[in-house]
């Protein structure tokens, strides 16, 4: 069988300098509640760009869920992700296992297995497109509880 899951979380990514918007309008929509955020200034403070959202979690009853600023698209599994709008991030403790099941089953892999940008330091993560054309990031857990996720 392979690589296990322990969940699946949706992304939502919104056009360039508007996730702080999106945030703020499923707060009053929705009832969300932002469990963290992390700003392209969070990681460079000498970015003269204004502070897009990379990643904030919000937390609707038991379910949450990532928005974020749509990234630089020049990165192949940027590109694939962007392609159709669906996105979905699930974790494991063996990522280089579930990509391989992954394209066992017919997914195709999209660049190299990477540490992402949005969240905590040392999560591996990397990215297949399925047959229907659905960007899946597989990533390297990065808490032992909801509350200790990063985004």
């Amino acid at each position: 069988m392979g690589a296990s899951f322990v969940g699946i979380e949706v992304k939502v990514v919104v056009p360039y300098g508007k996730a702080k918007e999106a945030v703020e309008f499923y707060k009053e929509a929705f009832g969300a509640e932002e469990m963290k955020c992390k700003t392209h200034s969070s990681l460079n403070s000498e970015n003269d760009l204004p502070d897009p959202i990379l990643c904030a979690q919000l937390k609707i009853g038991s379910s949450t869920f990532l928005v974020c600023d749509q990234p630089d698209a020049s990165s192949p599994a940027v590109k694939a992700e962007m392609e159709n709008g669906i996105f979905f991030r699930m974790e494991t403790e063996d990522v280089v296992g579930a990509l391989a099941r992954a394209m066992k089953a017919g997914a195709k892999k999209v660049g190299e297995v990477i540490e992402e940008a949005c969240v905590c330091t040392g999560v591996q993560a990397g990215t297949v497109i399925d047959p229907f054309g659905v960007a899946w990031t597989i990533a390297s857990i990065s808490g032992s509880s909801s509350s200790n996720k990063c985004c």
